[in-house]
């Protein structure tokens, strides 16, 4: 028996005819020769063809196996570098400063913005300077004559009522804060606002520069992430606890 096909031996010729079409194949053989008298026909190798002379052709590979070559050939050839440290790290150290100087200066506008404070007069003793680099020191007294804090900083003084001996109505956080407040109306979201907004955007900056979203693997971006946002969070409640 013949192991190709299962036919007899002396049944399976070892060639058979294929019959060539077209202008030059049929005056010239596969060699480029003229044909012979064998009436145009190519005797192709049994193992290229079927037991009835149709030529044998590739099986199209499955679907599956399509797929599975694509994605390796669609797959990188090497990893991505991890960031380089050094940026993220001058980032994290500079925004962490930024975040806590305003951080520091937004906690006691924001407790008297929340109606944390206590009221009093406070009596201007002298002023520095003009319109935005006004400076002005006093004396605070509360109102239930609690405590009374000399030499206090005093903000949101009007320039026409910054002389020696004028007396203003203020709000300070308590007897340790050292400020007086006597911002009125929109004034007073304005001292806190704009440096909390500042503090969320260095937290932003911290995510991005520092590459805590651009980590392998989900489970250390999260941890990345949430340490980045802790540290100005912590950061910020801290000199709220301070300003209290």
């Amino acid at each position: 028996m013949e192991p190709t096909t299962g036919a007899p031996v002396d049944a399976v010729p070892r060639r058979v005819p294929v019959r060539q079409q077209g202008r030059r194949q049929r005056d010239h053989g596969p060699d480029g020769n003229p044909r012979d008298d064998d009436g145009g026909a190519f005797w192709a190798p049994i193992e290229q063809v079927h037991w009835d002379g149709t030529p044998v052709r590739k099986e199209a590979a499955p679907a599956r196996l399509r797929g599975f070559r694509l994605a390796l050939r669609r797959a990188p050839s090497r990893t991505p570098l991890p960031p380089d440290p050094l940026p993220g790290l001058a980032a994290l150290v500079v925004l962490s400063l930024v975040a806590a100087f305003f951080a520091w200066v937004s906690a006691g506008p924001f407790w008297l913005a929340v109606g944390h404070a206590r009221t009093g007069t406070v009596v201007i003793d002298d002023c520095s300077g003009g319109g935005l680099t006004l400076r002005c020191r006093g004396i605070f007294t509360a109102e239930d004559g609690r405590f009374i804090a000399h030499g206090v900083r005093v903000t949101g003084v009007p320039v026409e009522e910054s002389t020696a001996g004028t007396a203003l109505q203020a709000r300070m956080t308590g007897p340790d804060s050292g400020t007086a407040y006597a911002d009125v109306g929109v004034a007073r979201h304005l001292r806190w606002l704009p440096g909390l907004l500042v503090v969320l955007a260095c937290t932003g900056g911290i995510v991005r520069w520092t590459g805590s979203a651009r980590l392998p693997g989900r489970r250390h971006r999260r941890w990345a992430v949430a340490a980045a946002i802790a540290g100005p969070t912590l950061i910020t409640v801290g000199f709220l606890a301070a300003a209290w």
